[in-house]
């Protein structure tokens, strides 16, 4: 079985991953700093405003899934989404990092407003574009191949926000952080519109239901929780997803408070997701060896000792602090393209399974821990900080600056030891994999088109 996907169509798809990666980092890595620091909301009500959305917008996922499932056009089921989102999708990434000239109670209004939208915008672009790795193709090494390429663009906006966003917001803004804001993500979101109309014009869609498949939210709900891979991917991302944004939320304070110089966060950036980078590239090529589950639970087991070691190193010790990222990222790095692969796995053991296909749902319920995740890191964080006694732009007390390390570290790291724990109960093995996808092609094969009859017209021909 080959369905080999030409190079024009890996980095067209893969620029739809760096569009999304524009604002996702954003809200990875600057938005409780920017909500805190320059919006002027407190650590506490940002870390609830991250909770009540993020949960809001994740239980929405599921939601999409269907009806992506459910979407006919001449352009398929899932890419349609990309082009249809792309202008609110940039217009919104802009009006979440604006800071209006309002009072305390409106700034509160707006942030959630904002936010919401924003949430709401990504999901329905974000779960037909992660659907996509399940329909443009069936080969389970091409998939992998094609998430390497999506990783490496992801990565590359990483890199780009994660080193650039501050020292433009400092450009743009001439000592106005919020007008410096404003700026850079306006920048971003036009780069984002343009790459999601490219995404939607070079990719195809290979892998359709059977035709005479009946659609039942029921079932299709019912298949996932008889899908044990499923349970625990879902069980993975949760955890995956709290460790990083707990991680990414407390680094620009980090270097803010504990290191005491602010500018150091870009070049830690810089050098870490540049090693990320270097991690993703391998990783299909160490998965075709040692299977996607198990270069997985390496990776989480190596990330996680990595992250708990930040605690034992002194805040101003900065070339053990990059040299630490770097180690930790290129191992992260193994596991970022092969999350989505394996989420068309579950779809397609889904399929082999229960002999129907519902690639949205299956994704989007997945995609749903992904974000439960960040909302539940990010308003830990937000949490943590009040708890500590942050405390926004001011001298920071020592307790408050040992939270901010151990938020880094200690409670980062045993989050992605949970993950990896999780990995343990998944069970699509390489070998397994591809047995599934050879059955499932065979099975294809014998789908019969549905014909659609015309109505039969009867003439009376007998006068009265």
């Amino acid at each position: 079985m080959t369905q080999k996907l030409s190079f024009t169509e890996k980095v067209g798809y893969s620029l739809g991953d760096m569009a999304g990666n524009f604002i996702f980092q954003a809200m990875l890595t600057l938005q409780l700093s920017f909500y805190v620091d320059t919006f002027g909301l407190s650590a506490a009500q940002t870390g609830t405003l991250f909770l009540v959305v993020g949960l809001g917008a994740a239980a929405l996922n599921p939601v999409m899934g269907f009806v992506a499932d459910r979407t006919n056009t001449r352009w398929g089921k899932f890419r349609p989404w990309l082009l249809w989102t792309a202008v609110p999708f940039g217009i919104l990434e802009v009006l979440t990092f604006t800071t209006p000239n309002l009072r305390p109670s409106g700034k509160v209004i707006y942030a959630y407003t904002t936010y919401a939208l924003l949430r709401l915008i990504y999901t329905v672009n974000n779960v037909p574009y992660a659907a996509l790795t399940g329909v443009i193709t069936g080969d389970p090494d091409e998939r992998t191949s094609l998430s390497v390429f999506r990783q490496i663009f992801a990565n590359s906006a990483a890199l780009i926000v994660q080193t650039l966003a501050i020292p433009m917001r400092d450009l743009f803004g001439h000592g106005n952080s919020a007008r410096g804001y404003q700026m850079t993500m306006g920048l971003f979101s036009a780069v984002s519109v343009i790459f999601f109309i490219i995404t939607f014009a070079t990719t195809k869609e290979r892998i359709q239901p059977d035709p005479q498949q009946k659609t039942s939210l029921k079932q299709d709900l019912a298949d996932l929780f008889q899908n044990a891979p499923w349970i625990a991917l879902f069980l993975v991302m949760i955890f995956y997803f709290t460790a990083i944004s707990l991680r990414g939320s407390v680094m620009l304070p980090f270097f803010k408070y504990c290191a005491g110089n602010e500018r150091l966060f870009s070049w830690f950036n810089g050098f870490g997701l540049t090693a990320l980078l270097f991690g993703g590239a391998v990783s299909g090529m160490l998965a075709l060896r040692f299977g996607k589950r198990n270069l997985f639970i390496l990776s989480m087991v190596l990330t996680a000792l990595l992250t708990i070691a930040l605690v034992s190193l002194p805040p101003t010790a900065t070339i053990a602090i990059f040299g630490l990222e770097v180690v930790r990222q290129f191992a992260f790095g193994w596991s970022c393209p092969l999350l989505w692969a394996m989420m068309a796995d579950v779809a397609d053991y889904s399929e082999w399974k229960t002999g129907r296909r519902a690639t949205g749902t299956v994704i989007s319920a997945v995609v749903f821990a992904l974000w439960a995740g960040l909302a539940l890191g990010g308003a830990v964080a937000g949490w943590l900080f009040s708890s500590y006694g942050y405390v926004p732009n001011a001298a920071q007390t020592a307790r408050a600056l040992a939270g901010i390390r151990l938020t880094a570290s200690v409670y980062a790291g045993l989050a992605f030891v949970a993950a990896a724990v999780c990995l343990f109960f998944y069970r699509i093995t390489r070998d397994a994999n591809r047995k599934i996808a050879n059955e499932l092609t065979e099975r294809r094969k014998s789908y019969v088109p549905v014909v659609r009859e015309l109505p039969v017209v009867t003439l009376n021909t007998q006068h009265d």
